[in-house]
């Protein structure tokens, strides 16, 4: 009897899960790795993809206007009613198409940035770019509750790849 309860309550858990986030799962067509994705999650002023693998987690933010981010490009994360700044340096390609990377080892421990990401309301995230020139993408209300959940659910994904 005990083993049924817990059972329906994985089951109940897990479905909830996926409902919460539909994520994508695809396979390396080179390498056979399995890669999750959230797809992309409108924000306002440009849009951000997580995608996690065994190797890594990967947030691909896409911003309008042709930021130009190279290695030397960061961004700086505000959380809402917190004086705490994460800063992150781009961990992608150099690029002219607003693409910037933060890229974190997907590892047991998780790094205080990431942790940061999904434990706390990002309120807004400032990119700098290769010639000094910054952009903002703002998060608001839902927005900041979707990104979170996201962020906990490609976490849990990350998790089950390591093992």
């Amino acid at each position: 009897m005990k083993l049924t309860v817990a059972i329906l309550l994985f089951v109940s858990l897990s479905v909830s899960a996926a409902a919460q986030c539909p994520l994508k799962k695809t396979q390396d067509p080179y390498t056979k790795e399995l890669r999750v994705t959230t797809g992309f999650i409108p924000l306002t002023n440009g849009k951000v993809s997580i995608m996690v693998t065994r190797p890594e987690i990967d947030f691909m933010f896409v911003l309008p206007g042709g930021n130009c981010f190279d290695d030397a490009s960061s961004a700086m994360v505000l959380y809402e009613g917190l004086k705490i700044r994460t800063n992150i340096k781009n961990g992608g390609a150099d690029n002219c198409d607003g693409i910037f990377h933060f890229i974190f080892r997907n590892a047991a421990g998780l790094p205080t940035s990431l942790q940061n990401l999904s434990g706390k309301k990002v309120s807004s995230i400032k990119f700098k770019d290769n010639a000094g020139k910054e952009s903002e993408i703002t998060l608001i209300g839902e927005q900041q509750t979707l990104f979170t959940q996201y962020v906990n659910c490609m976490l849990a994904e990350a998790k089950a790849l390591l093992q």
